[in-house]
């Protein structure tokens, strides 16, 4: 079975659903691209994912990392295809053009990531972390760390990693530990350990460049005492080239479910030289840059193992035959024709395809906040982004892992076995719910910081945008779809008014309710981008225009209707449950 990079249903949405390069008019950073090189892009990838890193998908996981020492040796193979993706400029497509970047959309750079995640996770972490980083640099550093760092890094020659958690202190990162002694010169010594560090030790690059949360000595306590520090593996000298080694070692690396071919390593900073990145006690502030775009990153591997996961059970489907067949003609029955099988594939397509279309969508805000020159553009593509991040990266990892769990299902025994892969793509997809924050802490960021801080202002900013599309349906082929739109998002628009008066009447026992209300939510959307679609696929061939029809009518019928159930769950509330004994829980 093969992974085909969905190139044809990228492109429509960059140009048919969205526009982007009409939503980036006056944006002089873009205006000598066109939908050619956006396709050409696209291509390109595809032809990456597919004939260099799936290939390699299957042995990675089989061999895994090996640690031996203080070095980390990735599986056979690897080294040679992370050479040939710097060399194809990959690690910088999105970068900053003053330091090597290539500065193109991230509403293009998404779509990217999902071919690579889709053909090869493990692989996938080692960039993805490494952009992130040069992110936080770009927005952060100094014009020293970043003329001394950022091009290497944006080339691919030297890799970076997000050091932040620590054996005794994951999510509540006010606990750390780490600290950071000032030296004479402006640098600091950093002395801690942290754990599960993707990408903290490998032989793909010639430096790895750590960014590293720490206490200075003077911290106060909790989140606010902390700072941010870029630790390089080698040091680098004045002329640009590496010299000593930096005592910062991997100690072990992890032995896990999944990903196995991505190094997670313990690393311990014995008096590491390091330099400060923004300002003192700030560097949580500083870190959520990183956090935020791998947030999206994550989201997006939820978007590639749910799609090759759905191609696979989508091929071995039409070719398994069992039983006999109801067609007039035909002597055996592929398990296509059974219901039960068709509704699996039809929930995996249909959630697939309106997570793509978000992720284009929110890449596309990501980029308006960042380069749009008009400030009110800017403000609501800022609150866009911050909104919809934990939507995506809880929602798209939570149905990439149902999806995957699908695939299998569809395979039945063959599933569960290695020859296919589904059971790697179900392992490889688990962690996605875990890190960069696991999706309950998604859901209560939505819920508090998001909805309940600002009121519901800006959430309600999102349901009129989606209002005004069903205006636009009104006299169109698919009225009755924004009709139905229309009832859910009046489902939803109440869940915001329970909320926020159950945050008043219940405290923290309304959280019970987030991740039930953070999916509602992802419902309504998916069903706005569905109608979307469905309104630009007269640019769509005739077969992929009835392809679309289905799958929404599927998503309508079969998977907003959760909404309702979600919405009498919330209102039922979580304070008696939250009221228990630990006795009773």
């Amino acid at each position: 079975m093969s992974y085909k990079a969905p190139v044809d249903d990228m492109s429509f949405l960059l140009k048919n659903v969205f526009d982007v390069q009409q939503q980036f008019d006056g944006i002089s950073q873009y205006q000598d691209f066109d939908y050619d090189l956006y396709n050409a892009v696209l291509e390109e990838g595809a032809k990456f994912a597919e004939n260099i890193l799936y290939p390699l998908n299957r042995d990675g996981d089989e061999e895994g990392c090996q640690h031996e020492g203080h070095d980390v040796t990735t599986p056979k193979g690897f080294k040679e295809a992370y050479q040939q993706f710097c060399e194809g400029g990959w690690q910088g497509i999105n970068g900053d053009p003053e330091y090597g970047g290539q500065g193109l959309p991230k509403a293009l750079h998404v779509l990217v990531e999902e071919m690579l995640y889709a053909s090869n996770t493990s692989f996938t972490l080692y960039p993805s972390l490494t952009a992130g980083a040069c992110s936080a640099l770009a927005a952060h550093g100094s014009d020293v760390l970043k003329q001394t760092y950022l091009e290497n890094m944006q080339s691919g020659v030297w890799s970076g990693s997000m050091c932040l958690t620590e054996p005794h202190s994951g999510s509540d990162l006010g606990i750390l530990k780490s600290k950071a002694e000032p030296n004479e010169d402006g640098s600091y010594k950093i002395s801690g350990t942290k754990i599960f560090i993707t990408g903290g030790e490998h032989d793909m690059a010639d430096n790895i460049i750590h960014l590293v949360l720490a206490r200075l000595p003077d911290a106060p306590k909790g989140p606010r005492g902390i700072s941010l520090f870029l630790v390089p593996k080698f040091m680098v000298n004045d002329d640009g080239s590496l010299g000593e080694r930096n005592p910062v070692f991997c100690g072990s690396i992890e032995h896990k479910m999944g990903i196995k071919a991505s190094s997670t390593c313990v690393l311990n900073f014995d008096e590491a030289t390091g330099y400060l990145i923004g300002e003192p006690h700030r560097g949580l502030a500083c870190m959520f840059t990183m956090m935020n775009k791998e947030r999206l990153s994550i989201a997006l591997q939820g978007v590639g193992l749910a799609d090759v996961s759905y191609q696979i059970a989508r091929q071995y489907a039409e070719e398994r035959i069992q039983g006999r067949s109801s067609r007039e003609g035909k002597q055996g029955a592929s398990i296509l024709e059974h219901a039960d099988v068709r509704r699996m594939l039809l929930s995996m397509r249909s959630v697939t395809e309106i997570n793509r279309a978000l992720a284009v969508y929110l890449g596309m805000n990501i980029d308006l906040d960042e380069h749009a020159t008009d400030i009110e553009t800017k403000q609501k593509a800022a609150r866009r982004v911050a909104l919809l991040t934990p939507i995506a990266k809880a929602f798209f990892t939570d149905s990439g892992f149902e999806n995957c769990n699908h695939g299998i299902q569809v395979l039945g025994g063959h599933g569960y076995v290695r020859e296919w892969g589904l059971e790697q793509f179900a392992r490889d997809a688990r962690i996605a719910q875990i890190y960069e924050g696991t999706n309950g802490i998604q859901a209560q960021d939505l819920v508090v910081r998001k909805v309940c801080a600002d009121k519901g202002a800006a959430i309600t900013e999102l349901f009129d945008d989606i209002s005004e599309t069903i205006k636009q349906s009104s006299d169109s082929d698919f009225k009755h779809v924004g009709v139905s739109l229309e009832k859910h998002l009046s489902v939803v628009k109440e869940l915001v008014s329970v909320l926020l008066q159950q945050n008043e009447e219940q405290g923290a026992a309304m959280q019970g309710g987030a991740v039930e209300f953070l999916n509602a939510v992802a419902y309504v959307i998916g069903g706005w981008l569905w109608l979307k679609q469905l309104l630009a696929s007269n640019a769509l061939t005739e077969l992929e225009q009835k392809r679309k029809l289905a799958a929404s009518e599927f998503y309508y019928d079969h998977l907003m209707p959760r909404i309702e159930g979600y919405a009498q769950s919330i209102k039922n509330g979580y304070h008696l449950t939250f009221a228990l004994d630990d006795e009773l829980v």
